[in-house]
């Protein structure tokens, strides 16, 4: 028999995002975490930076806030950069009393770095593996909450909403969730249901990310209804380790805000020559330097170097990229680390308020899942882990002001599975899963042109129609369902791309190299779209 669930909160993703909406919410509440793989193996875990929050007297708000502004090149919405930015003490203040042990100076107070495009100090870290003390300290405390069910394996296929169940409103009622332990679909039901899948950053052959990375949680709130906004604006970092057994392990921005410097093979510093603020420029404005020069020089990769420091110096701020790069036999203590750009945040997503909350009534939207307002045409570093604290916060504080007026969820029927069958041509798959990393990387990746967009659109939209053939003929699997959302995230960022006809922030094409007079953001509707009642 198939198995059905019912809670008061599904919650679709256990990252840093997820777990503090868990952790928030009243403890009377019934609430379900479910993941992929592990409870901590998402992004967050490999997040190394730190967070960005106003924590010194030299620093402020306005400062947080302007830095932020300029970084999302005339995008952001000062609305969402403002509430971030505001509520980013407090934010920090709640992980400190859940645990999480953040790194310390000589005088006993908490550490503050610098990154690209901050004009202070102002990223609390632990070390250099920030993501790892989040994570592993939220999910402990997770498991100490007897209301909060941490189910580990398993993918979500699909939200259900009224709509789909032909029912009044315009409400989520849970979602269908594949188990990998025995491979059958589940159904979720809940009266609230929130989104923090992370990014779609596996859509492109070079990442920074987990496998998990396929933008599952944008592409099942696009497929129920929700609008997407700014898809167009991928962050590549601009310094993943190039070896070909580091499996895309980043190099930290803190290691150019604590003085490391870009070089080409020959040694020579470049930055200079594209910013004035060298190797602080923000993320885009590296990325594309370091996409130029590899290009211009037909080199594979150029290098970050940061042995001038002390061997004390870098094994206390970054002991776990020393102990990672020495285990592929470079000592960064003595030699320049090389680097190349990879596909690292998801910009856009699925458009939300200041609550979290998306056009589907009882389905909210947190992390790199969402577009709040916060990020522009370009994330700023380490505002990323604020933003999934701060819209996290926020959700559960709307849920539980809501929770007494919202009845239970309405039956729903079990996953058909009648009319499948197992497949046998798995590696219809697996190539077009290398197809489309492929052609993403090389169409729509750093800098773009019409053209090359256009090829990217014809190829997106030859392999929709067979992937959506394989979904209705076969039992699901995890490497279809990730297949699937990656190839209508794709195509969202495509489509989001060939709309934006200028170059602004992460967004830069050949044809359009100029900004225009108006910032607009790239929004997108989908046919079923019908806005929810007040």
């Amino acid at each position: 028999m198939p198995q059905s669930h019912e809670f008061d909160v599904l919650i679709i993703g256990s990252g840093a995002a997820g777990l503090t909406v868990a952790l928030n919410l009243p403890e009377h509440l019934q609430i379900a975490v479910i993941s992929k793989g592990d409870i901590s193996s998402g992004a967050t875990l490999w997040a190394q930076g730190g967070i960005a929050a106003v924590l010194d007297d030299e620093d402020s708000l306005e400062n947080h806030v302007s830095d932020t502004l300029k970084a999302g090149g005339g995008l952001c919405h000062e609305d969402a950069v403002r509430y971030t930015v505001e509520h980013g003490r407090e934010s920090i203040d709640w992980l400190i009393d859940s645990g999480v042990d953040f790194s310390r100076d000589d005088q006993a107070q908490y550490h503050l770095t610098r990154e690209g495009g901050h004009s202070h100090r102002r990223i609390i870290h632990a070390a250099d593996a920030t993501g790892h003390a989040v994570s592993t300290t939220l999910a402990s405390q997770a498991l100490a909450r007897k209301n909060i069910h941490l189910m580990s394996r398993r993918v979500a296929v699909d939200l259900i909403t009224n709509r789909k169940l032909a029912l009044p409103g315009n409400a989520c009622i849970g979602a269908y969730v594949l188990n990998l332990e025995d491979n059958h679909v589940e159904l979720f039901r809940a009266r609230f249901t929130i989104i923090a899948t992370g990014g779609a950053s596996k859509a492109y052959r070079y990442t920074t990310n987990p496998d998990g990375a396929s933008g599952d949680g944008i592409a099942m709130a696009w497929r129920a209804g929700c609008r997407v906004g700014n898809m167009e604006f991928n962050q590549f970092h601009p310094t993943c380790l190039y070896h070909p057994h580091a499996k895309s392990f980043l190099i930290t921005e803190a290691v150019r805000g604590e003085g490391g410097v870009l070089r080409l093979p020959d040694g020579e510093r470049f930055m200079d020559r594209f910013d004035d603020r060298a190797e602080l420029a923000p993320r885009d404005i590296v990325a594309r330097a370091i996409d130029h020069e590899m290009k211009r020089l037909g080199a594979d990769h150029l290098y970050l170097d940061i042995s001038h420091q002390s061997l004390d110096f870098i094994r206390h701020h970054f002991p776990t990229i020393y102990e990672k790069c020495l285990t592929f036999g470079i000592d960064i203590s003595r030699e320049p680390i090389p680097v190349v750009p990879a596909a690292h945040y998801t910009c856009g997503g699925i458009l939300s308020d200041e609550r979290a909350r998306t056009d589907i009534n009882q389905l909210y939207v947190v992390g790199e899942a969402a577009f709040t307002g916060l990020h522009g045409a370009n994330r700023m570093a380490s505002n990323s882990l604020l933003e999934c604290l701060v819209y996290g916060r926020a959700a559960a504080a709307d849920i539980a002001r809501r929770e007494s007026d919202i009845p239970p969820p309405p039956l729903a029927p079990d996953w058909d599975e009648s009319q499948v069958r197992d497949s046998d041509e798995d590696v219809v798959i697996s190539h077009n899963w290398d197809e489309l990393r492929h052609f993403m990387w090389d169409y729509v990746g750093i800098v773009r042109t019409t053209k090359r967009l256009q090829r990217a659109k014809h190829r997106i939209d030859l392999l929709e129609r067979e992937i959506g053939e394989f979904y209705s003929n076969y039992r699901v699997t995890n490497d279809l369902l990730e297949l699937r959302n990656l190839v209508t995230v794709a195509d969202l960022i495509i489509c989001s791309a060939l709309q934006r006809r200028e170059s602004r922030g992460l967004h830069y094409t050949l044809d359009f190299p100029g900004l225009l007079h108006e910032a607009k953001d790239t929004v997108l509707t989908p046919t079923t779209y019908r806005r929810p009642a007040p």
